[in-house]
């Protein structure tokens, strides 16, 4: 019997840096939402982003991003930001990241990464005890 991880979520408020002239969540904002999710979700599983840095030397790259926006959120909202592992390579991982605000979908995206040897910027396999993690996350589609 594998061991079922569940979708992580990280609340995130919404501040008047966030938002642009009027008044909404500026759209470049949601991916900043999402990458620090990303980055509590790895370190929630075992695996800080600093520390594979600097122990692996490995550092993590967007590749793709597809974004879709809903609805906006606004000024002092309060947002769930989730991360759910789709597809796990040697060198790649796929999630699929949303964004609600009292249970409304605002923003979804699926963000294809890839890991870098963090010197010569060169694709690197990531440690198998992170492949193997990632893949006890991954979702049924």
């Amino acid at each position: 019997m594998s061991l079922e991880i569940p979708e992580f979520q990280k609340r995130i408020r919404i501040y008047y840096e966030h938002t642009d002239a009027g008044g909404v969540v500026y759209h470049a904002n949601y991916l900043n939402f999402m990458e620090s999710t990303r980055c509590d979700w790895l370190a929630d599983l075992g695996h800080d982003v600093a520390t594979m840095q600097e122990r692996d030397h490995l550092v993590w790259v967007v590749r793709e991003a597809n974004i879709k926006y809903d609805l906006p959120a606004r000024l002092f909202d309060e947002l769930i930001v989730s991360c759910q592992a789709l597809q796990v390579g040697k060198v790649s991982l796929v999630v699929q990241q949303n964004i609600y605000n009292e249970g409304e979908l605002l923003c979804r995206g699926r963000i294809k990464l890839a890991t870098l040897d963090r010197t010569s910027y060169k694709l690197t396999a990531m440690p198998e005890t992170l492949q193997t993690t990632l893949k006890k996350s991954v979702i049924n589609t």
